[in-house]
């Protein structure tokens, strides 16, 4: 594999890539942790802190691994986006609260259709929900994802 200059735009597509993984992986135990309390209270969660941390630990190992999977990829191989595979962190904070027995909240037809694992509501609507660093790695991405897919579609000749 030959190394790609790192001013290229795919070598910055590459690094934003990473970063956005770097910060998502932080991110989740935190969220994870806040997740949970938001169901059932700071007070509470602090009772059930080490099953928490574990979530958390598992979440960021499991969902950055899956992230950089992604990420990894050249642009035109990419599968689905980064966000959706971080809101499928929604089952760490999930399994903590059935664990605990906590009961499932109300959701409109349309939430429950959407993401039907999601019996919390609990799952992230954007990279803003774990924290501006994360979201500000996320735009930066896409940006960078745009600016490369709409080069290679000029010089392919599909756009002026």
């Amino acid at each position: 594999m030959t190394e790609l200059d790192p001013t290229s735009n795919e070598a910055l597509f590459a690094r934003f890539g990473s970063e956005l993984a770097d910060s998502v992986q932080a991110a989740l135990p935190n969220w994870v942790a806040a997740s949970v309390a938001l169901r059932i209270g700071t007070a509470e969660a602090e009772n059930h802190r080490a099953v928490i941390d574990e979530a958390g630990s598992h979440a960021a190992a499991e969902i950055g691994d899956r992230l950089r999977e992604l990420l990894v990829l050249d642009v035109d191989d990419q599968w689905t986006n980064p966000l959706s595979i971080v809101r499928s962190a929604v089952e760490f904070p999930t399994a903590v609260l059935q664990k605990l027995g906590v009961a499932e909240v109300s959701r409109d037809r349309f939430a429950a259709s959407q993401n039907p694992g999601d019996v919390y509501d609990l799952a992230p609507a954007a990279f803003a929900d774990f924290g501006p660093e994360v979201h500000e790695r996320g735009i930066t991405w896409g940006a960078a994802k745009a600016h490369l897919h709409l080069q290679r579609r000029r010089a392919e000749g599909r756009r002026s």
